[in-house]
């Protein structure tokens, strides 16, 4: 979900649902509590938090859609940047428990180091704690953890950066944020890689007549205030594009089957639950609908694809090189 900007219901990463079981996920009857909806600027203990078992149930599905596609390309021009004695330094935006770093480490070979940033120290140390210690090839991965607002960052911020990652991040930032990155990246003349964000599309199976109705109910949502939702993606492609990046995108959905019924069955209370908070006039026929959509999950009868792309921005090198 990584990203912990604004309200993670990833229908995705969002992102994530933005919801947890009460008690965790083994208490999925018990109702839910809502995560994320999360003040502007820095964090505090009154900062509604996203939960790291919410997160935590997520993370396989988030490995198993990221887009492999898009290594080569990327390992290609880490392969071509200026050799550093520490090796690579990743940033890694709205990190969240770190799932990202454990996914994409083991996956590039040399040294590196991580710079974890998020607004809650409580999942920062989650992050620092589950982080990977070596990469593909062996070689020493180490990290350490900022606190802040991923919103306001510069090029001077990314000085020395090999690349910014990001998990669920760009549907939960607005046109400037956006902007804000592009530029940082592009100032850094540093790769960017953000992952799953979502697109606006969503297939059950079996269909339901309510289906399009929760569907449009939750996109409106993810869209409230001045947040992008599924325009995000888009939004950062152009704003990537303008900054002189070569820009790629490929799909990274996550398939929900029967061996994900746990994650399924929280997906559907946040995805629903939001499409009830933008339109209150659905609460009675959407509560029937989440029921018999909950049982056809416990029955091992529904499957679920949320749909989400990757971009990866391949920014000009500082200096020209």
């Amino acid at each position: 979900m990584s990203g912990t900007t604004g309200t993670d219901t990833t229908g995705t990463g969002t992102t994530g649902t933005g919801t947890a079981p009460a008690g965790g996920p083994g208490t999925r009857d018990t109702g839910t509590i809502r995560l994320g909806d999360r003040t502007r600027g820095e964090a505090t203990d009154d900062t509604t938090r996203y939960a790291p078992e919410w997160l935590q149930l997520r993370e396989g599905a988030d490995a198993s859609a990221r887009a492999a596609e898009l290594l080569d390309p990327l390992r290609i021009r880490l392969a071509n940047l200026p050799r550093r004695s520490g090796g690579f330094v990743i940033h890694d935006l709205g990190c969240g428990t770190g799932s990202m770093g454990r996914w994409l480490a083991p996956r590039l070979d040399g040294p590196q180091h991580w710079v974890l940033h998020d607004r809650d120290p409580y999942l920062l140390h989650f992050a620092a704690v589950g982080s990977p210690r070596s990469a593909a090839d062996g070689s020493r991965v180490t990290v350490e953890t900022q606190r802040g607002d991923v919103g306001r960052l510069t090029a001077d911020a990314l000085a020395g950066a090999s690349l910014v990652t990001a998990s669920a991040l760009l549907d939960v930032l607005d046109a400037d944020e956006i902007e804000a990155l592009a530029a940082a990246c592009a100032g850094a003349g540093c790769p960017a890689l953000l992952t799953l964000s979502v697109v606006g599309r969503v297939e059950l199976t079996p269909a339901h007549p309510l289906d399009a109705e929760i569907t449009e109910a939750f996109n409106d949502h993810q869209r409230r205030g001045d947040l992008l939702g599924p325009e995000a993606l888009s939004t950062a492609c152009d704003a990537f594009s303008r900054h002189g990046a070569t820009v790629r995108v490929h799909p990274s959905a996550w398939r929900l089957g029967p061996d994900e019924s746990a994650l399924t069955a929280e997906w559907l209370r946040g995805w629903v639950g939001a499409a009830v908070e933008q339109r209150p006039e659905l609460a009675a026929r959407a509560a029937d609908y989440l029921d018999e959509r909950l049982a056809a999950c416990a029955a091992g009868e529904l499957n679920v694809v949320v749909h989400h792309s990757d971009l990866l921005a391949l920014a000009r090198p500082a200096g020209g090189v």
